[in-house]
């Protein structure tokens, strides 16, 4: 990989404490940052992926809720070099800073860790989020950062004018400073450059040091918890606040067929599925391999896949999974899986940990860790009856939460 240490001192404080309720069973034991993605990824190695690689490697991750998966994965695949003092990973829960125990919103978060951002005495703090699949150099925000002589910048991304309905949107003139902040409107302000877009914040921001330390502590003294819904809209009229737009980012070593600007929010778990769907094929929308650009996670030590007497179509098999007579096809399956002789698994998810047994057959299912599903299963083609014993989607996945002995 390509030193790309940006000049400027940066400290990144990564929001980790999100409960991701709408993808549940997934999160009933896990906050949605420690969510596995892929065959060997947890959703928050992207962001920290994304920081590292730009040369930010001063890193605070705010937990809060079910963070215990998450801390064990950070102490096994993020630690930097133990000799530079600037370069690490760092888990901080919340520090009951009066306000009880737990973080009240996005600015409470970091208000509460106002300490630790003066030790540093940065040039820029990045309060980036921990849910989302995609890649960033945000050395280049910065530099629009810069360029703007912006106070705070917001990465905005632009979204039809008509699905605005899910997002925080920003209205900017011309020069893409921003103007005004609408929560979830039905339609959104367009673009001045494309009225069938309205620019949506990805929950990404960078602050000068010394305005982000004024606008806590008065937001605080007001009892404003939230970056996106209560502090930066009062900051209109007193700061200069620019949105950067996502889709203007190039990362090194993006193919032809992948989608530029890739980003998705994988808050439910139609989208989550989604997203995976997106990793598979010879051309895939978003290429996992990119040397230029890596995704870094766990150092896992296990042995290749042992593959015997199977069809696989389409899929990906994680490292030490024992794949004996199986049929597989559209479907990631993740770490030390067994797959039994005679099983059919279509479009499925298959978490580490997790047994098939003979003969079992399974179609657009989640089976999270350590399950064992029984022989002769069928699950994903009665839906009706699946939904007496299983949670499902919105969309018709079967989802077989953690631990669950089918």
């Amino acid at each position: 990989m390509q030193e790309r240490r940006h000049p400027e001192r940066i400290v990144a404080f990564v929001m980790a404490g999100g409960q991701g309720t709408r993808l549940r069973p997934l999160t009933s034991d896990r906050c949605k940052p420690a969510v596995p993605f892929g065959v060997r990824y947890r959703v928050v190695d992207f962001v920290l992926s994304n920081l590292v690689n730009s040369g930010i490697r001063s890193i605070y991750i705010l937990v809060q809720y079910k963070p215990q998966s998450l801390i064990e994965h950070v102490r096994k695949s993020w630690t930097l070099s133990p000799l530079l003092p600037d370069q690490f990973v760092t888990v901080v829960p919340p520090q009951h800073c009066g306000t009880g125990e737990r973080f009240q919103g996005t600015a409470d978060a970091v208000y509460q860790s106002l300490e630790l951002l003066r030790s540093h005495r940065p040039d820029l703090v990045a309060v980036f989020g921990a849910d989302h699949i995609y890649r960033m150099d945000v050395g280049q925000m910065v530099r629009f950062h810069r360029e703007c002589g912006a106070d705070i910048t917001v990465s905005a991304r632009p979204v039809p004018v008509g699905q605005t309905a899910d997002f925080g949107i920003l209205e900017v003139d011309h020069a893409n400073r921003i103007l005004g902040f609408e929560e979830k409107p039905v339609r959104g302000k367009p673009m001045p450059s494309d009225p069938a877009h309205a620019f949506a914040s990805m929950g990404n921001y960078l602050f000068n040091p010394l305005v982000l330390e004024e606008v806590l502590e008065a937001a605080h003294e007001r009892g404003d918890t939230d970056f996106g819904h209560d502090v930066l809209p009062q900051l209109l009229d007193s700061h200069r606040l620019y949105a950067y737009d996502f889709t203007d980012n190039r990362i090194p070593g993006l193919k032809s067929y992948e989608e530029a600007g890739y980003w998705r929010d994988v808050g439910t778990l139609d989208a989550y599925y989604a997203a995976h769907q997106d990793l598979l094929g010879l051309q895939p929308c978003f290429d996992m391999f990119n040397m230029q650009w890596p995704i870094f996670s766990s150092c896992y030590q296990g042995p290749a896949a042992a593959i015997f007497d199977s069809t696989i179509d389409n899929s990906q098999v994680g490292a030490a999974s024992i794949v004996n007579g199986a049929s597989i096809r559209d479907s990631i399956i993740r770490r030390e899986v067994v797959l039994e002789p005679g099983i059919e698994l279509e479009k499925c998810i298959i978490m580490d940990h997790a047994k098939i047994c003979r003969g079992a057959r399974l179609r657009r299912v989640i089976v999270d860790r350590d399950n064992i599903i029984k022989a002769n299963s069928v699950i994903g083609f009665d839906l009706e009856a699946d939904h007496q014993r299983y949670m499902m989607s919105p969309g018709g996945l079967v989802v077989i939460p953690k631990s669950r002995l089918d």
